[in-house]
């Protein structure tokens, strides 16, 4: 009589009421008579609302998460300490409120608040030995609605009377849809899921209003017990209760036993991924923050925010990564923590975070910030900082070729040393160890020959490397020093990422976006947040330039691993990177619709195995991110007009002559004005079918 509805051993402070356990059946049976008489004596309302202290029976609109859509309109989050939506009753097929009837309150319609055939079954049953509850729906709201006011896990007599004084009370100020209607929306379904419509949301991928009777009947199995009749980890469990809550509905004349019957031979099918379109709690975070910084209170005002997350390169992005992972963990002879073995609250494993965005809007299309977001919800991708390697080469080389400096001009691959003002001297060596003496700058960029962009680097000056990086949007400081430009200064992907998207759409450099519009809980648009216009920060040609140049990286240089994955028809282009001692691993590469970074490492910088490199590590996750999602379906990349296009030798980066090789012949692009002096001075045509005007 005074126990939670969910199964008990006892209650504090009376003992258990199973024959044996301290008390005897009459013993128990004479102080529940004596307190059914006091509860079936009538309250004023004066005296309910003395007992109910505070006004417990008050009906109060509890706090509404904020949901979270995709930029098709599907679900990837929520956003709020209890997931919740309220909907009106009304709105609902009507099984689904007699459902909750049949099972929690069968007198629902004829008690007062207070159900005194239930308590008196309730006792008769405890004298028996089985101990059940008889708290009414009304009384299971006040408490879960006021629990500061009535703690229903305090099992003592006060407690219930307080809660049956407030539930008379309630029903006195209140219809019964009204109270009805309030609980629905107000009840635990387990994990952070309150409310009928978050719990249809996430258990079966739709809204209250599109329920089944055996989807209704398996929610109205929740409340006695959500972990113990979880249908995702108990679907057997859940669904006998379902089928139990189905025959009482047939037993009440809710439905015909016919149609129970038929409910109970449906299959029970959850949502994957409880309800939502793509795992995407790193880019809920992101969404989350600035929403807030915006000035809306997405915590609890039941908002609707819209977002430029594509779930298809979402779920291919997370699999990528997850899968690489586990395959680098694998690898015999691996020797750090690994995600299977991994200890509750250390994240000492192997991380990774992927950002890929639309080059052309800024849009984030996809943002994974780590391995596992319960585990360790730190946003790798936009809050880390590290070191970019050679993925940081890009600036260099966009710097020299802004300055004049055409792809085929040789440069000598070579030991270096270069005094600093400190008094040391810095020697650059290429990963590999050795040296390929003269090299055009094209292929020093597809084989990431370190000593050659530091060289570039000094040529063109590093101030104007440092001024590149800031106009292409890496907000992070990068020193004045010849390491730079080799990326010994640590970016944010998302910032790194960004700048790769100036090469990719031409020169523009976009804003990275999130959010595109916040709706209020009536579908009001109460803030919109339009594509920030790109602003031109380079040359088209310059840009093309070097996007053809990491084209070759893909091609022939570090990141070939990439074709194994993708299709030579499809356009590729990108750079790798790899620090010191092979702590952090890079590709940030773009197709026609994206662009996009992969980084891997620890937390706690330190090798990932003997030769990791970003060709062999995240190059593949990139290329199979693409893959799965099919990001390949935009126009081919065009130069723009005024571009010279001429036939070279790959070998001496010099004109190709009628005597070169096939396999040695390419085609170059020079910006006007950086082509061969002999293309310059080609007014007659001379060199007909070497040089090509783009129009």
């Amino acid at each position: 009589m005074f126990c939670d509805p969910r199964p008990q051993a006892g209650c504090p402070g009376e003992g258990s009421l199973r024959p044996g356990a301290g008390f005897s059946p009459i013993a128990v049976c004479r102080r529940a008579i004596a307190i059914t008489l006091l509860l079936s004596a009538p309250l004023s309302a004066q005296q309910g609302e003395r007992q109910a202290t505070g006004e417990a029976w008050r009906i109060v609109q509890p706090p509404q998460s904020s949901l979270v859509l995709a930029r098709d309109g599907s679900l990837i989050g929520e956003i709020g300490s209890e997931w919740r939506t309220s909907v009106p009753l009304n709105s609902l097929p009507k099984y689904v409120p007699q459902a909750f009837v049949a099972i929690e309150d069968q007198r629902f319609y004829q008690h007062d608040g207070v159900d005194l055939v239930g308590i008196a079954a309730a006792l008769r049953d405890a004298v028996r030995g089985n101990v059940r509850g008889a708290s009414t729906i009304t009384q299971q709201l006040v408490g879960n609605m006021h629990p500061d006011l009535v703690d229903r896990s305090d099992r003592s007599i006060v407690r219930k009377l307080r809660e049956q004084a407030a539930a008379r009370e309630m029903e006195r100020h209140y219809t019964k849809e009204q109270i009805l209607e309030a609980y629905l929306n107000q009840i635990h379904f387990g994990h952070r899921w309150y409310g009928v419509e978050a719990a249809a949301r996430h258990y079966f991928g739709k809204g209250a209003s599109q329920l089944s009777l055996a989807e209704a009947a398996t929610l109205a199995a929740l409340p006695k017990g959500p972990a113990l009749y979880d249908p995702i980890t108990h679907p057997d469990r859940a669904r006998a209760r379902r089928n139990l809550v189905l025959s009482l509905m047939a037993e009440q004349g809710y439905i015909t036993k016919q149609q129970a019957e038929a409910a109970k031979r449906e299959p029970l099918k959850v949502a994957p991924g409880a309800g939502f379109s793509a795992p995407s709690m790193y880019f809920v975070d992101v969404v989350r923050i600035q929403a807030q910084r915006a000035g809306f209170p997405v915590g609890s005002g039941g908002y609707r925010i819209h977002t430029t997350l594509d779930p298809a390169l979402q779920r291919a992005a997370v699999e990528a990564l997850s899968e690489a992972l586990a395959e680098i963990e694998r690898r015999p002879g691996y020797g750090h923590p690994r995600y299977t073995d991994r200890s509750k609250g250390k994240a000492d494993y192997l991380q990774g975070a992927i950002v890929a965005l639309d080059p052309y809007t800024g849009d984030v299309r996809a943002l994974v910030g780590g391995r596992d977001y319960a585990a360790s919800p730190f946003n790798r991708a936009v809050d880390g900082m590290r070191q970019p390697g050679s993925a940081f080469k890009p600036v260099v080389y966009l710097a020299a070729l802004e300055a004049g400096i055409p792809p085929n001009a040789l440069l000598a691959d070579t030991a270096l040393a270069i005094p600093l003002e400190d008094g040391t001297v810095y020697r650059p060596a290429n990963a590999d160890g050795g040296y390929l003496g003269p090299i055009t700058l094209r292929d020093a960029l597809a084989y990431s020959r370190n000593t050659v962009a530091v060289q570039l680097a000094m040529r063109v000056g590093l101030g104007r490397v440092v001024s590149m990086a800031q106009r292409l949007g890496i907000a992070a400081e990068i020193p004045a020093f010849p390491s730079s430009a080799i990326g010994a200064a640590a970016v944010q992907p998302l910032d790194l990422v960004t700048a790769y998207a100036a090469i990719a759409n031409l020169g523009a450099r976009v804003e990275a976006r999130f959010i595109t519009s916040i709706e209020d809980a009536t579908g009001r648009t109460v803030w919109s947040n339009p594509i920030q216009p790109p602003r031109q920060v380079l040359d088209p040609a310059v840009a093309f330039s070097m996007r053809e140049m990491l084209r070759d990286v893909v091609e022939r240089g570090t990141a070939t691993a990439v074709r194994r994955y993708l299709p030579d028809a499809v356009p590729v282009a990108g750079k790798t990177g790899t620090t010191d001692d092979n702590t952090d691993v890079w590709f940030v590469g773009m197709t026609p619709e994206i662009v996009a970074g992969v980084w891997l490492g620890f937390d706690q910088p330190r090798r990932i195995a003997p030769g990791a490199a970003g060709g062999t590590l995240a190059a593949p996750i990139f290329a199979r991110m693409v893959q799965r999602a099919g990001s390949w379906r935009g126009a081919p990349w065009i130069a723009p007009a005024g571009m010279i296009v001429a036939e070279l030798d790959r070998a001496s980066g010099a004109l190709a002559e009628p005597a070169t090789p096939p396999d040695r012949r390419y085609r170059e692009y020079f910006v006007a004005g950086t082509e061969p002096l002999r293309l310059r001075l080609d007014s007659w045509g001379v060199f007909h079918g070497l040089r090509t005007a783009v129009p």
